[in-house]
């Protein structure tokens, strides 16, 4: 008799067919980034894993965390020291196993943080755009429009339950509308050009402001964490019901 739950390999396999990651060039590791028990019975979901999210995690009795934003990444200096140590310590001391999938995550066309927020914002996607097609354009679900860019402003911050950064002119009616959420602020020139009237992403550098205000596009900024809160909890509970098993998503909030 097998026992319960299902095998670390399984897991990661069903992760990959899913998500493919091989599709994407990133800017850190996809895929199980941190070894862990063999079974998994349980996953935890999260948007970043830091340590409050591994010590929640512990208290849940996961086997697995499954993250947007993991451990690694492009131009780390390697050493474990500081908060990698005890982010990394807590893994280990707990057997649980780290799974992260950055742009993978982002670009799924149904469970994915782009198709999520969509979802959570009432649009529907009609094409992609941007460097590896990661952006998103549509307009809203029911063939309206928003009466401004003030008005779509409200609309996100009523959603997301957060302020937002709005900037740029616009008074006509948002109609064609781009999206590209977490740090995508460099996606608004191709937003423009893909035709939108407004782009919402998760932060704003100091470059968009004037391309907002020169083009009278809408610039939306509204969270990096806020807009990638949903990818995650999809894409886990799918591959968890898909494999039997127990899935949580724990929420670490984080204003930024």
């Amino acid at each position: 008799m097998n026992p319960p739950g299902t095998s670390r390999q399984e897991l990661l396999q069903a992760f990959d067919a899913l998500l493919q990651p091989a599709r994407f060039k990133d800017y850190g590791p996809n895929g199980l980034q941190v070894e862990g028990r063999a079974r998994i019975r349980k996953i935890v979901s999260g948007v970043t894993a830091s340590r409050a999210l591994i010590e929640a995690a512990i208290a849940a009795q996961a086997d697995a965390i499954f993250v947007h934003h993991g451990l690694f990444w492009r131009g780390q200096d390697g050493t474990v020291t500081g908060w990698m140590k005890q982010r990394l310590a807590l893994l280990l001391a707990h057997d649980i196993n780290l799974l992260a999938y950055h742009l993978p995550l982002d670009a799924h066309p149904e469970l994915g943080n782009n198709a999520q927020l969509a979802l959570q914002l009432g649009l529907t996607a009609r094409g992609r755009f941007g460097e590896q097609e990661l952006g998103f354009i549509g307009a809203r679900a029911d063939g309206g429009s928003f009466a401004d860019a003030a008005a779509l402003a409200g609309h996100l911050e009523k959603v997301l339950n957060r302020p937002v950064v709005h900037i740029g002119c616009a008074q006509s009616a948002i109609k064609n509308i781009a999206w590209c959420t977490g740090g995508a602020q460099g996606y608004f020139e191709a937003a423009i050009a893909a035709g939108a009237d407004a782009f919402i992403t998760g932060e704003i550098s100091e470059p968009q402001a004037h391309y907002a205000r020169e083009m009278d596009v809408a610039f939306i900024a509204c969270g990096h964490h806020a807009s990638e809160r949903y990818g995650a909890p999809a894409v886990a509970a799918h591959v968890a019901a898909q494999l039997g098993l127990a899935h949580q998503f724990i929420d670490i909030d984080n204003p930024a």
